[in-house]
């Protein structure tokens, strides 16, 4: 008899490009009778995040020789944040900062938390292999092809552009419970979930690979680690936000010119887990190990200051968030750490 739970390893260049549809856990395999000794660190949330925290728990566990069991679920940040909030996970991966309500339900629940931010990602547009026209796009285009106005409206890839082609628009992108559905709402459209909704969602970025690799006439986004695994069926949009068109890149991250959709990425430790030290334990490591790691699976490290600032929020237990109500596009995360938490 052994755990169960849909096996979504990365191969440490980036992504299997057999993940499955839908996430339930991830864990090694273990014996039964095993696993009930073994501590377990229970983690849910963000498919941005997943890559980093899959490659952390994989290391760790092997680390400490089955001592201790990662399991890693996938249900959007929104979905994560409501089984850490109900003290079901004891972190939670978000790919935006808690909001005052998700805040409000942890509070009242008696949950309290340590934010903890471990990479940048390129929230990335995509396009089909076959697409010649569309190469670049502006963000008032973006937002055109996204708005709530353009529902039932924008039908046509030559209704976004002069010139373009007079082809039907597949659109595809995650689903409600997504923090990448928030944070590129409000970047492009400019303000969070505010958006047509006549396209195909869903919560595994997976599902929106497939769906813009198989059809010459769409259009999604997604985190960077997930193009990067898949650009050889996937052709990556250069976004101008203003200053001229700017592709996805960790350059273009770290120097601060993909604009406006380069955004931090979190995990929030329920301070009720952290006592726990198996979770202490794989906190710490994961600090340790998250800019090596977050470049191994397609995202950029955070400066060194950074992770060193997390660190000592973490080991000083401060409590809370520094990020909520606060602007995250365009931030410089070691100037955020500094600030008190709310």
């Amino acid at each position: 008899m052994v755990t169960k739970g849909i096996n979504f390893k990365f191969n440490r260049t980036g992504m299997a490009s057999t993940l499955a549809v839908v996430a339930a856990t991830v864990a090694v395999a273990v014996p039964a009778v095993m696993s009930q000794n073994r501590a377990t660190v229970k983690i849910d949330g963000s498919s941005t995040v997943y890559p980093i925290t899959e490659a952390v728990a994989e290391d760790f566990q092997n680390a400490r020789r089955g001592a201790v069991q990662v399991t890693v679920g996938l249900s959007g940040t929104g979905g994560g944040f409501k089984k850490f909030c109900a003290g079901e996970t004891d972190i939670s991966n978000a790919s935006r900062p808690i909001k005052p309500e998700e805040q409000q339900k942890c509070k009242a629940a008696g949950i309290n938390y340590i934010e903890l931010p471990i990479a940048y990602d390129a929230l990335t547009v995509v396009v089909n292999k076959q697409n010649t026209w569309a190469s670049s796009m502006t963000v008032a285009e973006l937002k055109k092809m996204w708005e709530p106005a353009a529902q039932g409206k924008i039908a046509n890839w030559s209704q976004v552009r002069s010139g373009w082609p007079n082809a039907p628009l597949k659109l595809f992108g995650p689903g409600a419970d997504s923090g990448t559905f928030d944070y590129f709402t409000e970047a492009i459209v400019g303000e969070a979930k505010k958006s047509r909704t006549d396209y195909l969602p869903s919560e595994d970025d997976n599902v929106l690979v497939q769906g813009v690799s198989r059809d010459k006439n769409a259009i999604g986004y997604f985190g960077f680690a997930y193009y990067e695994e898949n650009k050889d069926k996937l052709k990556a949009v250069a976004i101008d936000g203003g200053k001229g068109a700017v592709m996805p890149s960790p350059t273009t991250v770290e120097n601060g010119t993909y604009q406006p959709l380069s955004r931090p990425l979190f995990i929030y430790v329920s301070s009720k887990a952290v006592q726990r030290p198996e979770v202490k334990q794989f906190v710490e490591y994961y600090l340790n190990n998250a800019a090596k790691l977050s470049k191994e699976v397609g995202y950029v490290a955070l400066p060194s200051q950074a992770y060193q600032l997390a660190m000592n929020n973490f080991k000083g237990n401060k409590m809370g968030s520094v990020f909520v109500g606060r602007q995250t596009i365009g931030v410089r995360i070691e100037e955020i750490l500094r600030l008190e938490a709310r």
